[in-house]
């Protein structure tokens, strides 16, 4: 029971976070700190619609039981890659505040989909 209930709360917090932020890059130019991030990190303009696509394709298949494994596996390896960027850019702050985010859905993986019942 502790266990369903984790895993539907990480559930609500990985899609939710998901869906922000694929609307946050989507409209990063009316916030001059996403910009400055976005610069830092070497992200390109033309990058950003392949960004705010994966965090929506991310939640959606969060949500959906045969994709949950995939959604997962997909925001993994998104937030590897911004780590990645962060380290190239230099900024080790922004790697270790991501760690949370990356172990997340690992542990998401371990616990399994919460609304499947056998």
């Amino acid at each position: 029971m502790i266990k369903n209930i984790a895993s539907i709360l990480l559930l609500f917090i990985s899609v939710t976070l998901s869906f922000r932020h694929a609307w946050d890059t989507l409209h990063y130019k009316n916030n001059p700190e996403s910009v400055k991030v976005m610069e830092n990190l070497g992200i390109s303009e033309t990058f950003i619609p392949l960004l705010t696509v994966a965090a929506l394709a991310t939640g959606v298949l969060l949500l959906i039981p045969k994709t949950f494994f995939l959604g997962n596996m997909l925001n993994a390896i998104l937030i590897v890659m911004i780590m990645a960027l962060a380290v190239r850019a230099g900024n080790y702050r922004m790697v270790l505040m991501e760690i949370p985010f990356l172990i997340m859905p690992l542990v998401m993986i371990w616990l399994k989909y919460p609304f499947k019942f056998k």
